[in-house]
């Protein structure tokens, strides 16, 4: 087929976050936060490429191969005529190329006259200390419950692979502010608390946390919790160990940018099972990456 008589469409697609933390951002729990993602990325990135959003589901994530950083140019039929699993420009450039011709001169960055805008400015941070994690954790299920409320703190859990190997290691519990929906902490107020409700035959360390009381009047600090866990597959066996979940319940008080402050109560369903749409955290709390992780 001859394709140089055919204009090109270029997009992005947004997907789950390959790296959560990356300037702040976290993974969002409806479609609308991913749409609100998608505008997000179009003020900080200054691009007009169109952005096309996957569902909750995940379903156009899968459908491509499940990679976080795929690339692929699709004909006017929907013919998948190049794929790549990881982005590579200079090889794009290439493809399309012998597609459709080059482009003489090609454009640069510099005149493209991108207006690249910093992520949003949050409280401070680096008021508490962050817990040193063990080594190979793995993100699991988390199920945020109906609430008539958003999930101005979402939550992140994870577990070590020594767990999973051998029914005996750490369970990571972490309530991020997600920074899209203007809110820090308040504390002035009591600080975070969460119980945890374990099926039989699982034991925790802890059922209950308690936040660290902080003297900064506000901050943008998770709140972070390492909790020793045990799995007794006499009681609960193997075949149904996918299906038990943990129920946790968290109390916060939040305070958002126009003004006002509440509390919020909102519960949890967690299931011990890989997620394999919650990204990995690549380094707890440092800056930079942002939405090049698509």
């Amino acid at each position: 087929m001859d394709y140089r008589s055919k204009d090109v469409a270029f997009y992005y697609i947004y997907k789950a976050l390959a790296h959560p933390e990356h300037n702040g951002y976290v993974q969002p729990f409806t479609l609308q936060e991913r749409l609100m993602h998608v505008a997000e990325a179009k003020r900080t990135l200054g691009s007009s490429i169109e952005w096309l959003c996957d569902n909750m589901q995940n379903e156009f994530k899968q459908a491509l191969g499940g990679a976080p950083n795929s690339q692929f140019v699709i004909d006017p039929e929907g013919k998948i005529i190049s794929a790549s699993s990881w982005s590579n420009p200079a090889g794009l450039r290439e493809t399309l190329a012998g597609l459709v011709g080059e482009v003489i001169p090609p454009t640069t960055i510099e005149e493209l006259g991108l207006k690249q805008l910093p992520p949003p400015r949050l409280a401070a941070t680096g008021v508490i200390a962050r817990p040193q994690m063990p080594s190979s954790m793995r993100a699991i299920v988390v199920k945020p419950q109906p609430s008539l409320e958003p999930y101005y703190v979402k939550l992140r859990a994870e577990v070590g692979s020594g767990f999973m190997q051998e029914g005996l290691g750490w369970l990571y519990i972490g309530f991020h502010l997600d920074p899209l929906l203007g809110v820090h902490w308040n504390n002035l107020a009591p600080p975070l608390e969460f119980n945890i409700e374990t099926p039989e035959g699982l034991c925790i360390a802890s059922s209950r946390g308690m936040a660290p009381v902080v003297k900064t009047e506000a901050d943008a600090d998770p709140r972070e919790f390492l909790l020793g866990l045990e799995w007794d597959s006499k009681i609960l066996p193997r075949t149904d160990f996918n299906k038990a979940e943990l129920i946790l319940e968290v109390n916060y008080y939040a305070c958002h940018d126009n003004g006002w402050c509440k509390p919020f109560k909102q519960r949890y369903h967690i299931q011990l099972v890989p997620d394999r749409n919650a990204g990995s955290v690549r380094s707890r709390g440092r800056s930079g990456g942002g939405f090049r992780n698509r």
